[in-house]
């Protein structure tokens, strides 16, 4: 499956808003960037949703794809 970028850069800018997340102490910074991420998940998930859709895909194998191309990318050249 060809991912295009811009769900690969919609996840990685989900996950980062993650990794702030992870790293705060303040409750009150916590609660406001958990509200980040969130919307930041949200953003991607709704754009693996509409693009699945418009390429008949199973949303869950797209999801799946993207996430093992964020998070697991093969080495340059391969």
């Amino acid at each position: 499956m060809d991912i295009p970028d811009s769900l690969i850069d919609l996840q990685r800018a989900a996950d980062a808003e993650w990794a702030r997340l992870a790293e705060l102490t303040d409750n009150d910074e916590r609660e406001a960037q958990r509200l980040v991420w969130f919307e930041a998940g949200a953003r991607a998930q709704a754009a693996i949703t509409e693009w699945a859709a418009a390429h008949n895909e199973n949303r869950y194998k797209v999801e799946k794809a993207v996430r093992e191309a964020v998070r697991h990318p093969e080495p340059e050249g391969e």
